[in-house]
């Protein structure tokens, strides 16, 4: 069914928080002596379905730590392959294989992989300097070869020419830009391992030369010596959703509420899943609105689902008949509307990209009362908060470009800044959950792009951030979203599909089990980064829900 929003709700005067401090990560590599432990207590200390605990360290850690140093998604492990392009002349064709030179390669090794496959590759640029030197920027590209008559693609636009077999791996691909019209080339060299191919490419704008490199090209849906799942995790059931893209998933009075944004002509919005049975998912009803096609968050209090809209703002619909929800109202929030929310006791976060943080009292759930707009200085805010975990009196803000923020919000009308963490290269903060362990406040903070990975921040004193633990897995993908239960850590980790981590020792993050949702044959596959798994919850009902790109609603086992 569908519904209509009434007319937006006009915001209060917004209060501008000004930056006091901004700590730098200390690349000091003194160890830091840990306090006295103390007593484990690894219960949920709030009443949302996310909240960190009070102590889940205990006796696996003491709260010592080694500062590490900060050195963005990135990491430069050399030139790839050992091949070479020949870029001289007035005009070069990047199309041309006679140009490249492979005379260094594994033409046997080529001929032995697949003709077909969804690959991330990791581009290293090399420019020469008129000093000699060379100087070295990262970059990245992704292609989706099919044996099945379909169109290949290279960065979502159809390969312009494509010759993979007899031992070549080549594929040429074009878009159109308002520098001209670039082509770029791939030419592969060698195998290191399955799954993986290097090799050179270059770039032409308009026929003339622009760069060149050396890639390493990722077939993510490869995993070697890597079963489907591990640790105890089990698929219980699977269900696709009705509309769009899925995006975020929250658990309420035994109804899973998926919202999703448009992809491939679908309308995005609201599917809603009878879950009593988590075996065999019923779907209830599906909604979406006119012209209010991205849906990219979901919380639920009481009999309230509260639903971010980059069109609306905030939604509000009434689950009091949880299969059936009614829409109330909405809450303009701005140009960007809402880009995700959640809820901390009987306060309501909603995040505005290029907006403000805006607070909420929903102590009555269904009548949400706006109580203050937080907003940072333009200047440090690079694009405006992405995502936000509320955790004893302070808000950790992911404020994409401007980095990780924490602020101090036990006061409305006094909100203060307290601290700063800038990655490494302006990585982008997108998403983190926050816990005490050893007497200690410990955020995982992730970010999204490729390589984005965990990192493990120390954020007792917010003057002074630093860097304790990290955790990577292929350096083409990007981590999503995450949730912090006890000392395990679930990650949506896109084409890595679910992570589980023990982090009861924050500074070394071990996996101990795993789910992969990601498959080449699931329908609507594509080279986009930004595929698999996108939200998770783990609402203490003994499952875990994960929502896919492509295969809607997974419904686990709890570990």
């Amino acid at each position: 069914m569908t519904s209509s929003p009434r007319s937006p709700w006009v915001l209060l005067p917004t209060c501008t928080l000004w930056l006091l401090t901004l700590s730098a990560c200390s690349d000091s590599p003194e160890p830091r002596p840990g306090p006295t432990p103390t007593e484990d207590a690894s219960t949920d200390a709030g009443t949302r379905e996310d909240a960190g605990t009070e102590d889940a360290g205990g006796t696996p850690w003491d709260g010592g730590y080694t500062v590490l140093e900060e050195r963005g998604n990135w990491l430069d492990r050399g030139r790839y392959a050992p091949c070479t392009f020949d870029s001289t002349g007035e005009s070069v064709s990047c199309g041309d294989l006679s140009r490249f030179d492979l005379s260094q390669c594994a033409p046997e090794a080529l001929a032995a992989v697949e003709p077909r496959g969804i690959y991330l590759t990791d581009l290293r640029t090399e420019r020469r300097l008129a000093d000699g030197g060379t100087r070295v920027t990262p970059s990245f590209t992704s292609f989706q070869l099919l044996s099945d008559g379909g169109t290949d693609t290279l960065a979502g636009s159809p390969l312009l020419s494509r010759h993979t077999d007899g031992g070549t791996f080549f594929i040429v691909g074009g878009s159109s830009t308002p520098a001209g019209t670039t082509e770029t080339a791939l030419a592969g060299c060698q195998v290191p391992s399955p799954g993986i191919v290097t090799g050179c490419f270059t770039r032409c704008i308009d026929g003339r030369f622009a760069g060149l490199g050396t890639f390493e090209a990722h077939r993510v849906a490869v995993r070697p010596g890597e079963a489907e799942s591990s640790g105890g995790l089990q698929l219980i059931s699977e269900a696709a959703v009705a509309l769009g893209e899925p995006a975020d998933v929250y658990v309420a009075k035994d109804h899973a509420y998926v919202v999703s944004f448009s992809r491939f002509g679908v309308n995005g919005g609201l599917t809603v899943f009878d879950v009593k049975d988590r075996r065999f998912p019923i779907l209830k009803t599906a909604i979406s609105l006119p012209g209010d096609n991205y849906w990219n968050g979901v919380w639920a209090k009481g009999d309230a689902l509260y639903i971010a809209s980059l069109a609306s703002g905030l939604l509000v619909y009434d689950i009091t008949d949880p299969a059936a929800p009614e829409f109330l109202r909405s809450y303009a929030a701005g140009p960007e509307g809402v880009h995700t929310v959640l809820v901390d006791g009987d306060r309501l976060y909603a995040m505005s990209l290029n907006g403000p943080t805006l607070v909420l009292d929903v102590s009555q759930p269904l009548s949400p009362v706006l109580l203050q707009s937080i907003a940072l200085p333009e200047e440090f805010s690079l694009g405006g908060p992405h995502d936000a975990f509320a955790y004893q009196g302070r808000l950790y803000i992911n404020h994409g470009n401007g980095g990780y923020s924490v602020m101090d919000v036990t006061d409305l009308d006094d909100v203060k800044h307290l601290g700063q963490f800038v990655h490494g290269g302006r990585a982008y903060s997108h998403h983190s959950a926050v816990g005490t362990f050893a007497g200690r406040t410990i955020a995982f903070e992730g970010g999204e792009t490729n390589g984005a990975h965990l990192r493990v921040l120390d954020v007792t004193d917010p003057a002074n951030i630093v860097k304790i633990g990290e955790f990577r897995m292929r350096p083409v993908t990007s981590i999503h979203n995450m949730i912090l239960r006890g000392t395990r850590l679930y990650i949506a980790w896109y084409q890595e599909g679910l992570r589980v981590l023990d982090v009861s020792n924050p500074t070394q993050p071990r996996q101990v089990a795993h789910y992969n949702t990601f498959r080449e044959t699931d329908p609507g596959r594509t080279d986009n980064i930004y595929e698999g798994a996108f939200g998770v919850r783990v609402p203490g009902d003994g499952h875990v829900y994960v929502v896919d790109s492509a295969r809607g609603l997974l419904i686990l086992n709890e570990l």
